[in-house]
């Protein structure tokens, strides 16, 4: 029977509680069934990302592959339908599928990340490309970001009220603003939804592909807010923050071939969201402790920065 690892299963416990725990206890032989029910034989360690395991097999129709088999959960249902609807441009490639087990048979890239590139303005070029050719007419079925619209404005307007926070009232107000006038009319177009280097792998049929898109619909600028936010590591080491930042935006919206504006806005709403989150949860990379208080100060910071002149009416 399959093993899991030893890492995977406690965040896994300490995130989902119960529900993780009945999953996990389930996970090794639904494992062993897919790959007898796919033809999968096991062709190195598991591996895993944050919410599902990755084991590398063989095929006789593909050679190399790799079974993911995600915790269900909501945000994971849409990750096989984006990768249909790209067909392997720009993204891996879909063989197999089990929407109940949220488990897919996936064309395998390299272990290696575009957030090991050392080149910044490299990195954020790549992911501009990349986000321009993800950027497809959407099928139907998908989540429509749009949809979000109303429970995110209604989360920054209790955020507000409740936390503790830092935040001038127009830098919130600039985030509520960009709910009303860009999150609600929003186009049909696939964005990846969790857009960061760590999901944009090296790979042989192309130099990168992304990997474990949301699958949502709405606005690629959206995107590029998510790859900005992402970048907190290297901007805390920017001597000039204020110019790294603006370094950021400028590269990507070339790169991905949009309104520059359209991508700050996004960055500021994902920056209030993230210091809000980091007051009232913490983060993945940092549950508590001094580094949980770094990240959220620094996204309080990086919200001001990226917060412009018309700042809209608040809640």
């Amino acid at each position: 029977m399959t093993t899991m690892p030893e890492e995977f299963v406690q965040s896994t416990l300490d995130r989902e509680g119960e529900a993780g725990a009945a999953w996990l206890a389930e996970l090794p032989g639904i494992v062993d069934e897919l790959l007898g029910r796919w033809g999968c034989v096991p062709d190195g360690k598991v591996l895993h990302g944050g919410v599902g395991v990755i084991l590398p097999v063989r095929r006789e129709a593909e050679g190399q592959a790799v079974l993911k088999v995600s915790f269900p959960h909501p945000g994971n249902v849409h990750e096989p339908d984006a990768f249909v609807a790209w067909g392997g441009r720009g993204a891996v490639v879909l063989h197999e599928r089990d929407d109940e087990h949220f488990a897919m048979v996936l064309e395998r890239a390299r272990p290696s990340t575009l957030a090991e590139v050392e080149d910044g303005d490299q990195v954020v070029t790549v992911a501009g490309r990349l986000s321009r050719r993800l950027a497809i007419p959407a099928p139907p079925g998908l989540l429509r970001l749009r949809e979000r619209a109303d429970a995110w404005e209604q989360q920054l307007c209790e955020d507000t009220r409740e936390l503790t926070h830092t935040l001038p009232r127009q830098v919130v107000g600039a985030a509520v603003a960009t709910v009303r006038e860009l999150g609600r009319p929003q186009p049909d177009t696939v964005v990846h939804g969790d857009f960061h280097a760590r999901n944009i792998l090296r790979a042989d049929r192309e130099p990168w592909l992304a990997v474990d898109p949301k699958g949502y619909v709405g606005d690629p600028a959206y995107d590029g807010g998510t790859l900005l936010k992402s970048r907190a590591p290297a901007l805390l080491e920017a001597d000039d923050l204020g110019k790294a930042v603006h370094r950021v935006l400028d590269v990507f919206a070339e790169a991905a071939e949009l309104d520059r504006e359209r991508v700050r806005r996004w960055a500021q709403f994902h920056a209030v969201q993230a210091a809000f989150w980091g007051r009232r949860h913490g983060f993945r990379v940092a549950r508590d402790g001094p580094r949980r208080v770094l990240l959220t100060e620094f996204a309080e910071r990086l919200a001001e920065l990226l917060t412009g002149r018309s700042t809209g009416s608040g809640c």
